[in-house]
């Protein structure tokens, strides 16, 4: 994705085709917390239902990879596949399960804001190894972040009452942010050359290969074939409305938008995920909860909207 920062030149159609995707591509992505969170009432455990999903998305991904590399001019080399493998364990993968992890002890919106905090552990990362000093306007706007952050696990401390479950729910999510930020700044490095498209399916087809392996050592296979059929169309929606879709409709709005436009459209995330947490989960929400979720949204609009030379 980072191959095209610049906006293309698009008709308004195209245009208005491109918004729609980034728009539904953020509420795709939103939905996952929520899915996530009815199948856990159907009894299945964060391994098992992450491998359903992958075994649900894998066979997607491979079509993209092989529709990708029929275009791309060079076929992948051995050093390319351990980049795809690398991002795909350490990126996609970890992410995922930790986040899996999580959401069985903390609120779908709660999840949702901390994993929005991706963005200021890219800024934080790029100082702390790339040398890459923040603004303070910067600053100042990861301090708005984290104050939003601290308002909203109040708001969950208040209402689950267990303050080790929330604790513990929020340092995996915030693994999972720090992973997929991971995960970004390493494909960053090949994006440019190998393209979104191939980058993305490929990684994620690795992650689905991890996830399979991984339930495999932890679980007996007759687990998988065992489940509630809520928890299979659950899963199914997962890999199809959460996961599969949401990347290739980004990918779309990308090629008619550019990146930085599309990327503003995931301010609607939380948004999304607290409504449907409210509709759909009975999850209450607060006006400390509100007031966290829009100084989060706040402090990553600044960091988006901030200028490139000011991280130099």
């Amino acid at each position: 994705m980072g191959s095209q920062q610049g906006k293309p030149a698009v008709g308004n159609s195209g245009a208005a085709l491109g918004l729609t995707y980034a728009v539904l591509g953020a509420v795709g992505f939103s939905f996952k917390a929520i899915l996530v969170k009815l199948s856990y009432r159907h009894g299945v455990d964060a391994e098992t239902l992450l491998a359903l999903r992958m075994a649900f998305s894998l066979p997607f991904f491979i079509a993209m990879g092989v529709l990708a590399g029929r275009r791309a001019a060079h076929p992948l080399s051995g050093r390319d596949w351990g980049w795809m493998a690398a991002l795909g364990l350490f990126g996609y993968y970890l992410a995922s399960y930790l986040d899996f992890l999580g959401l069985d002890y903390i609120s779908a919106a709660l999840e949702r804001l901390i994993l929005f905090l991706y963005p200021t552990l890219v800024i934080l990362l790029s100082a702390l190894f790339l040398g890459k000093r923040p603004s303070a306007r910067m600053l100042w706007a990861l301090l708005v972040c984290y104050l939003g952050i601290a308002l909203a696990v109040g708001h969950d401390l208040k209402v689950a009452g267990d303050a080790h479950e929330v604790t513990l729910g929020c340092l995996l999510v915030f693994g999972s942010a720090l992973s997929y930020a991971l995960y970004l700044m390493g494909n960053g490095e090949v994006v440019g050359r190998l393209g979104s498209a191939r980058v993305t399916a490929c990684a994620s087809g690795f992650a689905c290969l991890f996830s399979l392996a991984q339930f495999l050592v932890l679980r007996p296979l007759d687990l998988l074939f065992a489940q509630a059929w809520q928890v299979y169309a659950l899963s199914l929606a997962m890999a199809v409305f959460s996961t599969v879709a949401p990347v290739w409709m980004v990918s779309e709005a990308i090629r008619r938008l550019g990146a930085g436009p599309v990327s503003l459209t995931g301010t609607l995330g939380p948004a999304v995920t607290i409504l449907l947490g409210w509709l759909m989960l009975d999850e209450r929400i607060g006006l400390v909860q509100l007031a966290g979720t829009a100084m989060v949204i706040a402090g990553v609009l600044i960091m988006a909207r901030q200028p490139r030379p000011a991280l130099a």
